[in-house]
């Protein structure tokens, strides 16, 4: 296989990790933003319960408030290094193509 297949290869391998990447962030962003609606709707009452396994169990108002904020924090923490990752690939992406069209270019004018 020639650089240039190669190239493309490894472009095509970057485009599925960029997809990847960015399922797992919307995920992470849909988690984050569950949390946010949970938080909200916490506030708004006396009573808070927590779902261990099957069960609903009472729970501290507060205690709950502080987990679901320090998840939060996590995901937020989570979509950064994602983020992060899309930037990279993305950077190198767009090197390999203006190397594999350097490459079509050259090899039209022989």
């Amino acid at each position: 296989m020639n650089n240039q297949q190669e190239n493309i290869q490894q472009l095509q391998n970057i485009e599925q990790n960029m997809q990847q990447l960015t399922k797992q962030r919307q995920q992470v962003q849909m988690q984050a933003m569950e949390i946010n609606s949970a938080c909200e709707e916490l506030e708004k009452t006396e009573t808070a319960y927590k779902i261990l396994g099957n069960i609903m169990v009472a729970t501290d108002k507060n205690t709950l408030q502080k987990e679901l904020t320090e998840k939060k924090e996590r995901l937020d923490i989570r979509v950064k290094s994602i983020e992060k990752q899309e930037t990279a690939l993305k950077e190198q992406a767009k090197k390999l193509r203006e190397e594999v069209l350097k490459e079509m270019q050259a090899g039209k004018k022989q």
